[in-house]
């Protein structure tokens, strides 16, 4: 039984083109992969375009999956407001927002699957959508991310993770939106400082993997 959150309006379904799926070791994921297996009943929030592998690899774990595509939602660009003074940045809309894209009715999270949610969306809304996530989180819940280290080049498009039952995780272009920043380890620490713990797992393909726990 499918059980999770969908808007009347299906925000977490793409209207992107989708490209083939790319495999792609990922460190963060295996650890991820064995508390889910060790567990059972957990509330994962998977933030991305739907995807059906991941609502199947979850409730057939015996899990409950909340979707919500925040980063397609985040660039539709109804959230900015005009700036109060010339040559500031638009006043993003954060109350709005979270309310139409993140109202679990009270529920509370174990995992979150942020992917790299941060590296897109409007500079306004990073850290009251980390403050948000904080908040939706049970204490000990686990937060995966990830985090490019470059602007352009080779594994800067915005892809949707698929999840599967080994050590990889499977990568399908999803949209064309661009990175709008690079973090380094400093800056993810400084994001994540409301947490208890963040590790870091290195990749080889200009990417940060990150989990940190609430």
């Amino acid at each position: 039984m499918l059980r999770g959150l969908f808007s009347r309006n299906e925000p977490g379904r793409s209207k992107g083109s989708l490209g083939p799926r790319i495999p792609r070791h990922s460190s963060a994921w295996a650890a991820l992969r064995k508390h889910l297996a060790s567990e059972s009943h957990l509330r994962v929030l998977d933030v991305g375009p739907t995807s059906p592998a991941n609502v199947h690899f979850l409730t057939e774990g015996g899990h409950g999956v909340w979707m919500a595509d925040l980063t397609t939602e985040a660039l539709k660009g109804i959230w900015e407001r005009p700036a109060a003074e010339p040559g500031e940045p638009p006043i993003f809309d954060t109350a709005s927002f979270f309310s139409q894209n993140m109202d679990f009715g009270g529920r509370a999270f174990d995992v979150v699957l942020l992917w790299t949610a941060l590296d897109y969306i409007p500079e306004a809304l990073v850290e009251p959508l980390i403050h948000e996530l904080h908040r939706a989180m049970r204490p000990g819940g686990k937060l995966l991310a990830i985090f490019h280290t470059k602007m352009t080049g080779p594994n800067t498009e915005y892809y949707r993770y698929h999840l599967t039952g080994t050590d990889a995780v499977e990568m399908q272009e999803a949209e064309k939106f661009p990175v709008r920043r690079v973090y380094t380890n400093r800056n993810i620490e400084k994001l994540f400082s409301a947490f208890s713990n963040t590790r870091f797992f290195l990749a080889k393909d200009n990417l940060y993997e990150v989990i940190t726990t609430r």
